[in-house]
């Protein structure tokens, strides 16, 4: 379970910060619990995101199963993706 309050705080140090390895490095730091992964938006073909902002958008990981799998439900999520989104020219 990822409360929702931890996935705004997740949200916005990112918006703050900028999506980066940096970032990444720290939320691991801040947040041991959750595993976190990062990629391009243009990586994920199902699932909707949780949270939205300029440049990134945050998807839940449910890895209680065998395979893992993308929900919607922070009572099932086991983990955080952060997809980049490339800013249209």
């Amino acid at each position: 379970m990822i409360p929702e309050e931890r996935l705004d705080q997740i949200a916005e140090v990112v918006r703050r910060a900028g999506l980066n390895t940096e970032t990444i490095a720290a939320l691991r730091e801040a947040f041991g619990d959750i595993h976190f992964t990062h990629c391009s938006d243009d990586d994920i073909e199902v699932g909707q995101p949780v949270r939205t902002a300029d440049g990134f958008n945050l998807y839940l990981v449910d890895g209680r199963e065998h395979c893992l799998v993308l929900t919607n439900d922070p009572a099932n999520a086991t983990g955080v993706v952060l997809a980049e989104v490339e800013q249209e020219d």
